[in-house]
């Protein structure tokens, strides 16, 4: 039994019937190197089955105190069945890529079972017509609570079930898994008065922590927080999604961002976003007089942390240049406004401004985002952030599951009122893919934003090289 932090628990209390917690992939895989040629369920589920030891929180259920007066706690789930986490279906022919979003967006919209261990896996067949993916080729949607995972976490429990070559035999671990009974309340509400009498100590020694670095690093802390426009993202969204997105070589994004003397790769994505961004609202001439705002979260994850799971994230905003024509410029743009939000975060310590989660009330906090919700304030109040640019990066040699070749991985996310789009962004033997996930009243047309990113990433290429 172990209890969650601030941080994640907060994915738990703002959850809602429109807004599922969770984050998830499509990846996309190739039968033909796997012993045989072929693929079938109960492979999948066998071999599932002898990582699941590797993996707590895939045998973890939630327990919420009672009246939310201190925070959730992980136990072993004694009746983890794990046919229910992991389902099997088939598109209907022809078998293509806007079938496959379609499906995957629909499955994504669907909140998790709160009472079972808090992720799903859906082996879809029927593959046959995606460009670039080999014909009889398999995906697997993944679905897991945000609570549990966070982007470097979730990259670790992906390295986890997969292996390095299509014939590796299975891991020999010692199973720990030690089914627990679900504490009665008294032993909750016990717990929480003994944890509640400590916060304020904790809460002290972060304060003068805070104060000293801010002290030191005034200067980088002035004009810190850009404001962002209101778009057609910025509204109350429904409990409706989209998916899609688009793979890049990543040797060319690192010829793009070589154009700008020390430029990152994730500068180079985001100016590609930005982009995109530009050429949809501008098209249906929606496109803000002043730059939109992204929230690019920046992981605090210790060496010792590694294997972990939960979130160790804190975030830095971003200005996005959308108002700036010129693809190159565009690019500095980003260049420099990255500089600035990193000095921002450095100035009070990405770990302290993580550290904070732990004392706000999230069971409230939640409380007023539903109500918020339900009277539609996101209407008309002003956000802080317009999306959410999110960049894993992820293994560059091929990764099998059950002797199956991974082709492709593509992310999805949550959004929120008031932030209707989000971009998760993967790395992969040596290709980028930038995908979204949006409201779908939001953005009815898909397939077109997804082209804009392509031309977005286009014509930078064109104008760096």
């Amino acid at each position: 039994m172990r209890q969650l932090t601030g941080l994640d628990a907060s994915f738990v209390y703002v959850e809602g019937p429109r807004t599922p917690m969770h984050i998830g992939s499509i990846a996309i895989y190739d039968p033909s190197t796997a012993p045989g040629g072929k693929v079938t369920f109960k492979g999948i589920l066998e071999h599932i089955t002898t990582r699941s030891p590797l993996v707590k929180s895939y045998r973890e259920k939630l327990v919420r105190v009672p009246f939310d007066l201190d925070l959730p706690y992980w136990i072993e789930d004694a009746d983890f069945d794990l046919e229910f986490h992991v389902r099997h279906i088939a598109l209907p022919k022809p078998g293509d890529w806007r079938q496959l979003c379609i499906q995957a967006a629909r499955l994504h919209a669907r909140e998790l079972d709160l009472d079972r261990p808090l992720w799903e896996f859906y082996v879809i067949e029927g593959l046959d017509n995606v460009e670039g993916v080999p014909k009889g080729s398999f995906a697997l949607v993944s679905k897991i609570h945000h609570a549990a995972i966070d982007g470097v976490s979730g990259a670790e429990m992906t390295a986890i079930i997969h292996d390095d070559t299509p014939d590796a035999p299975a891991p020999v671990v010692e199973d720990n898994y030690r089914p627990e009974a679900v504490p009665g309340p008294m032993n909750l509400l016990t717990r929480a008065t003994i944890n509640n009498m400590t916060q304020p100590v904790k809460f002290v020694r972060l304060v003068r922590r805070t104060a000293l670095n801010t002290l030191r690093n005034a200067g980088a802390l002035r004009d810190a927080l850009p404001a962002a426009p209101r778009t057609r993202f910025s509204s109350t969204i429904t409990a409706h999604r989209v998916v899609d997105g688009r793979a890049f070589d990543l040797a060319k994004i690192r010829k793009i961002k070589s154009a700008i003397p020390g430029a990152t790769v994730n500068d180079a994505i985001v100016a590609i976003v930005t982009g995109a961004l530009r050429k949809y609202l501008e098209a249906s001439k929606e496109l803000p007089d002043m730059p939109m705002v992204a929230m690019a979260p920046i992981s605090v994850r210790t060496t010792d942390e590694s294997g972990s799971m939960g979130n160790q994230v804190s975030a830095m905003l971003v200005s996005l240049p959308t108002t700036i024509a010129d693809p190159l410029e565009r690019l500095r743009a980003v260049y420099e406004s990255t500089q600035s939000s990193k000095e921002t975060t450095n100035a009070i310590g990405a770990r302290t401004l993580s550290d904070y989660t732990q004392f706000v009330p999230w069971a409230l906090a939640g409380l007023a985002a539903r109500t918020a919700s339900r009277f539609s304030l996101a209407n008309r109040a002003s956000m802080p952030i317009n999306t959410v640019i999110t960049n894993v990066p992820g293994p560059q040699q091929p990764l099998y599951m059950a002797g199956a070749q991974m082709v492709a991985l593509f992310g999805m996310g949550p959004v929120t009122d008031g932030m209707g789009i989000i971009h998760p962004v993967f790395s992969y033997n040596g290709t980028i893919t930038v995908s979204f996930t949006s409201c779908r009243e939001m953005l009815p047309d898909p397939a077109r934003y997804a082209e804009c990113l392509q031309e977005s990433f286009d014509e930078l290429y064109e104008a760096t090289t």
